[in-house]
């Protein structure tokens, strides 16, 4: 009986962290057998290309462990991207200050990212519309709009500062004259740039802190509670009193909030606003990291650590992949088979089983 116990007990706790031991299993194989992967300069490549995907599953996670799930994300990121990126242009145009013309276009930028969280919500919650078909119309609808207003092109000759704040480094290591803070070292030119490695772009250093704030509101507070009690038995939930529509709504803002960040986020490490192209697949690529984090699809389970970890997987696996050579077939073969791999483990684990009996 005991021996039975403590298996049960160590297939749980290998079924919780499998993703974390992948990930360590990854980076070992990557080292090897993949050039210059080990490097500083490399990590902080993976670091600062992951900030993206890294709001967008985070928004994600709270979803899916509501038992829902938001397919608008990606082209809310890109309508935000646009609608931020114009408001900086063209108060820049009129001469406004580069401050000026930055705070107005992220404040108005998340402000209006809000409106397609609070739509789909009112949707779910108060409408009863199944969260695929509700945040499906929404990915057109914020698409559309974006695709209308940048008429499909980039917008561009935002305020220069836009670009230099989004691609700044906590740090700056150059050989031969050691490290420099917040700023570049003065005199180098092109060649020397190419020697110059920043450490800790400043967007993860943002993106950090924000993951930190929800992740404590997801694990620590009461809010965090509903969400697993929504997800985990919706009827049981509203017989304890949640006010369950009220509080689905607020987690598609959260959301949303989290694809607004992206999208302004996006314009000042690019210096550019964009629309999200339909192949770029960011929804998919969130939901994917958020499952492989340990998040289950039918709700109740999940949490931002599980989800930094999936997408530092699938980050890691592009990095990697690319460095080797391979076609990018594989990294696309390779993410199908890890995600078919966590849900299968999560079918598999004896926590499930206990939850379902």
């Amino acid at each position: 009986m005991e021996a039975s116990s403590f298996s049960k007990r160590l297939l749980t706790f290998l079924g919780e962290r499998w993703s974390a031991f992948f990930l360590v299993f990854m980076i070992f194989v990557f080292s090897l057998v993949a050039p210059n992967f080990f490097a500083v300069k490399n990590f902080s490549n993976i670091l600062y290309f992951s900030t993206t995907y890294l709001l967008l599953a985070a928004g994600e996670t709270f979803v899916i462990v509501s038992g829902g799930i938001d397919l608008s994300v990606g082209f809310v990121m890109g309508f935000v991207s646009v609608f931020s990126s114009t408001i900086m242009r063209d108060l820049y145009a009129l001469g406004a200050p580069q401050s000026v013309c930055l705070l107005a276009g992220a404040l108005v930028g998340l402000l209006l990212g809000l409106i397609p969280g609070l739509i789909n919500g009112l949707l779910v919650a108060r409408l009863r519309v199944p969260p695929f078909i509700a945040t499906l119309g929404m990915y057109g609808i914020a698409n559309g709009v974006a695709l209308n207003l940048s008429k499909g092109f980039p917008i561009t000759f935002l305020p220069p500062r836009a670009g230099e704040i989004g691609n700044s480094f906590l740090a700056y290591f150059f050989p031969g004259r050691g490290f420099t803070f917040l700023e570049r070292p003065e005199g180098l030119g092109g060649d020397d740039l190419r020697l110059l490695v920043g450490i800790l772009p400043t967007t993860v250093i943002v993106t950090g802190v924000v993951l930190l704030v929800f992740a404590f509101v997801l694990v620590r507070t009461g809010f965090g509670r509903h969400t697993f009690a929504i997800g985990g038995n919706m009827d049981a939930a509203i017989r304890a009193g949640i006010d369950v529509p009220g509080h689905l709504i607020r987690v598609y803002l959260i959301s949303s909030f989290f694809a607004s960040f992206a999208g302004v986020l996006y314009v000042f490490r690019a210096g550019i606003g964009n629309f999200t192209t339909m192949s770029a697949s960011y929804e998919l690529f969130a939901i994917a990291a958020v499952v492989i984090g340990g998040a289950s699809l039918f709700g109740g389970k999940g949490g931002i650590g599980g989800t930094i970890i999936g997408v530092l997987i699938l980050m890691t696996l592009e990095n990697g992949l690319n460095i080797t050579g391979l076609q990018a077939f594989y990294r696309y073969i390779a993410t199908g088979v890890i995600l078919i791999a966590a849900v299968v483990i999560d079918q598999l684990s004896p926590e499930r089983e206990t939850r379902s009996g």
